[in-house]
Order: structure tokens, then sequence, then C-alpha cells
């Protein structure tokens, strides 16, 4: 005899067997880059056109640096996680697994160049 409840069985049992942890994860970061690209997008505008000492007293600062750092990590995130929803919805077999591993990884190497120019600029 089986102890489960209803709700037990069905938890994961979604179309993609994830139930809706990709949901809230996107909410979530979907509300925190409402928060932080604003934000960088005003630093980023005040940088904008000044001289390239201007631009990397700017980004040189914790603050600044920081929260770039952030912006491209959630986002570049926010950008797999939403890439292989779409993925997962539209496409079938090995041609979904190659465009899961293509987004994924296009936004490591986003992230990680973006990182590294930041971490040039800041040290």
């Amino acid at each position: 005899m089986r102890y489960l409840t209803d709700r037990k069985r069905a938890v994961g049992k979604g179309a993609a067997h994830t139930g809706t942890e990709h949901h809230w994860y996107m909410s979530a970061s979907a509300v925190a880059l409402a928060f932080l690209v604003p934000t960088w997008l005003y630093i980023f505008g005040h940088a904008l056109g000044q001289s390239h000492e201007a631009v990397v007293a700017t980004f040189a600062r914790p603050f600044p640096a920081i929260l770039t750092g952030l912006v491209l990590f959630v986002s570049m995130r926010h950008f797999a996680k939403g890439a292989t929803m779409m993925i997962e919805d539209y496409s079938h077999g090995s041609t979904r697994r190659g465009l899961v591993i293509l987004a994924h990884s296009l936004s490591y190497v986003i992230t990680a160049t973006g990182l590294y120019a930041l971490v040039k600029i800041a040290l």
C-alpha cells in the first residue's frame, strides 16, 4: 500500500517534470533585475560619453563594480533559464539538447567575459 497523498504524487509532474521551479526562478530573477537594471543604467548613463579615465574611475569604485557584476550574473542566468524554457517548449530530441547546451554556453561565455573585463577595470 502506498502512503502518498495526491499532492505528493502530483509534484514535479508538469510538462517539463519540474513543477513550478522554473516559473518561480524566473519571477524572482525578474524582480531582482527590475531593481538592478535601472540603477545600473543610471550609473552607466552617467559614465557614458566621459573620458576613458573617468569611466575606469567610475567602475573601479566598489558599488558600481559589484552592481555591474550582479547585473551580468543575474541577467545571464535569467537568459539561460528563459531560453531553456522556450527551447523545451518548441524543439525535440537531439536538437533540443544542442540548443540548450548552446544557450547555456553562450550565457556562461558572456558572463565570464564581462566579469573578466570588470575585474581588469576594478583592479
